[in-house]
């Protein structure tokens, strides 16, 4: 005997509605796997490996940065702040050429490059309380102070938006480059790096610039705190050996501790090496 099912018509409506639904939420789940696939897809990775000491060190290319610390024309040009104290800026200077490698390299493998600046307000506003480090350490180098800066212009040292603090000739910021003030040692200190890395979802940060043992050693401690992987570039950093009798460059001290503690130590050669090897993609 048949059973026979008498189905209303406002039920009939409701598993018409359901079967709707369900057809529905396919498409949307569909659409929505296709997507990801699609972002995945184009996201994916792009692995090299630098020979690095302690030891070679596999990066992301699509999650890498360059950091170019303090390369402006109070550091590393004639008329800047270094040189009108007496310092000795020719290790400086030398570490330019091997920079400009990387950056081409880095900038034709897609690599984002950041540029910081050693920079304060003009009012001094960001120097520090009469009494602070910041303040007192910097004194000595006439911060602050007016110049006839090389180019003709009117400027003043370690002050934003002047020749002093403009980076040099050779290694002028382009168009998508990001350029960032700082007003303490680390790139990192009150500055909007740490966002700007993590909006572009970088990892592997490459650092170049100077000065060795003072700013790029306390960019990289602060990177090296926010899980940033370095990978400092040897011949593209300097420290100056300072007047007065005191002791010489702390650069090749800075690079061992950095070696043991902080980040892995490689070369421009090696990181443009790196660069034009096939790359291992991967999902």
């Amino acid at each position: 005997m048949t059973e026979k099912h008498n189905t209303s018509p406002r039920r009939q409506l409701l598993r018409n509605a359901a079967v709707a639904i369900g057809a529905a939420s396919l498409v949307v789940s569909t659409g929505e796997e296709n997507a990801s696939a699609k972002q995945t897809q184009g996201t994916s990775s792009r692995i090299v490996r630098i020979d690095a000491k302690p030891e070679a060190i596999a990066i992301d290319i699509k999650k890498t940065a360059v950091i170019v610390v303090d390369m402006q024309n109070d550091f590393g040009s004639k008329g800047g702040m270094l040189d009108l104290a007496g310092i000795d800026i020719s290790g400086i200077r030398k570490a330019i050429v091997p920079i400009a490698n990387a950056l081409t390299s880095a900038r034709h493998a897609g690599i984002k490059i950041v540029y910081l600046k050693m920079a304060f307000r003009p009012d001094l506003s960001d120097f520090g309380a009469p009494d602070s480090p910041n303040r007192l350490k910097h004194l000595p180098f006439n911060v602050g102070k007016s110049i006839h800066a090389p180019d003709g212009r009117e400027s003043r040292i370690l002050i934003r938006d002047t020749w002093n603090t403009d980076i040099v000739d050779e290694l002028k910021p382009q168009a998508d480059d990001s350029v960032i003030d700082k007003h303490r040692y680390s790139g990192f200190y009150q500055t909007d790096l740490d966002a700007t890395l993590r909006k572009l979802g970088i990892q592997y940060l490459i650092i170049v610039g100077c000065t060795t043992s003072v700013c790029v050693e306390s960019t990289v401690r602060d990177a090296m705190f926010r899980d940033y992987s370095c990978v400092l570039l040897e011949d593209c950093m300097s420290q100056p050996t300072p007047p007065h009798g005191l002791p010489g460059t702390n650069h090749d001290a800075s690079l061992v501790l950095a070696e043991a503690a902080f980040a892995w130590v490689s070369k421009s050669e090696q990181f443009v090496t790196a660069l034009q090897a096939q790359p291992i993609v991967s999902p």
